[in-house]
């Protein structure tokens, strides 16, 4: 395995040769090139040619409406989507996110959340259902539906053998979702219900969730705090939104992993912190498939931190995450977006995380 060329000067890969880069501009970017499925995909069994990486979007992720100055905006899915134009994504399989299996929601959150999550959506204009900053618009719901189920397909292609890794690129994320709250943009948490998807429907024993999103995943420790077959490890600033994540949070079965990093901290201290606690717990667990929480707010130019990663740092760690699920998982990694706020910072790290995962 080794670092793409590209990745020497991922800023400038992003956007001196993407096309029409327009960074954190106040009107919306272009509608994307919504595609269709090319060739097999999302199909019961596996073919001949397995993909690489597979990446899965739906327009949907669009209709999801937080309102003007919101950083959790449209144009994070535009932006990307825009990246994935360029020529270097040419290999990369893309296909719409279906909509989701209501069985894979009830297996992480009660039938009344979800209900209440349902019923709560306006028919204009938009709330704030935490009376915070997570805003629901018309078109939040079937934004929700499309974005766990396009976790759950990216498991069921991973999990068959019909795509070695997968990228979900949707909104809106999921991390901060507890079992039965809504916090932090965030309404049902996406990387547990693709955990518990993987367990469910494929049989997988022991699932690691990796998070490297500058904010701690509060509602992943909670739901898996005392399940030992789910392993959580992140990293995050601490003191930080939403103030958990201490080292010694750790679970009902040592199966909570937290390496916080203080504000001003760079790759260095973030590399130090995934060696030193969290690898080599996930290689210790021996997975049977990796899920990644993909925040890239922790980039240098993000708004709402201040830890100083560039796009390199996210190609490394998904570089060692790919080591650790070939060792234990056929290479069987599900990454889901989370957090990013500077377009610029979002597509230079987004970009090198999936040109990296196509490496495989």
């Amino acid at each position: 395995m080794f670092l793409p060329a590209e990745l020497t000067d991922p800023l400038t890969f992003a956007w001196t040769e993407l096309p029409n880069p327009v960074i954190n501009r106040a009107v919306p970017l272009p509608a994307p090139n919504w595609p269709k499925a090319r060739g097999r995909c999302l199909s019961p069994s596996a073919s001949e040619f397995a993909l690489t990486t597979l990446f899965l979007s739906h327009p949907s992720g669009l209709e999801h409406d937080t309102g003007a100055g919101h950083p959790e905006r449209a144009d994070r899915l535009r932006i990307i989507e825009q990246m994935v134009e360029h020529e270097r994504f040419q290999n990369l399989h893309r296909a719409p996110a279906p909509g989701a299996d209501t069985a894979a929601l009830l297996r992480v959150h009660p039938e009344e959340y979800v209900r209440a999550i349902e019923a709560a959506a306006p028919k204009e204009g938009r709330i704030r259902i935490d009376g915070g900053d997570t805003v629901m618009s018309p078109g939040t719901w079937e934004a929700l539906m499309h974005t766990i189920g396009g976790a759950s397909a990216a498991v069921n292609e991973v999990m068959r053998g019909n795509a070695t890794n997968a990228f979900v690129a949707m909104r809106p994320c999921g991390h901060h979702a507890e079992r039965a709250t809504p916090m932090g943009f965030c309404f049902f948490n996406t990387a547990a219900i693709a955990a518990r998807h993987a367990q469910a429907v494929h049989g997988a024993e022991r699932v690691a969730i990796v998070d490297f999103d500058v904010h701690h995943g509060n509602g992943t420790q909670d739901i898996f705090w005392d399940d030992p077959s789910v392993l959580y490890a992140s990293t995050h600033q601490m003191p930080l939104f939403p103030g958990t994540g201490a080292v010694s949070e750790v679970g009902e079965h040592n199966t909570v992993v937290n390496a916080p990093l203080s504000s001003g901290d760079g790759g260095e201290a973030f590399r130090a912190a995934m060696e030193t606690r969290v690898l080599p717990r996930v290689d210790a667990f021996a997975p049977d498939l990796i899920v990644i929480s993909a925040g890239f707010d922790a980039h240098r130019l993000d708004p709402l931190a201040s830890i100083n990663l560039e796009a390199v740092d996210f190609a490394w760690i998904t570089e060692k995450l790919m080591g650790l699920a070939a060792k234990h998982s056929k290479g069987r990694i599900v990454s889901v977006l989370e957090g990013g706020y500077d377009l610029e910072g979002l597509a230079a790290s987004s970009a090198a995380h999936l040109l990296m995962l196509m490496s495989a």
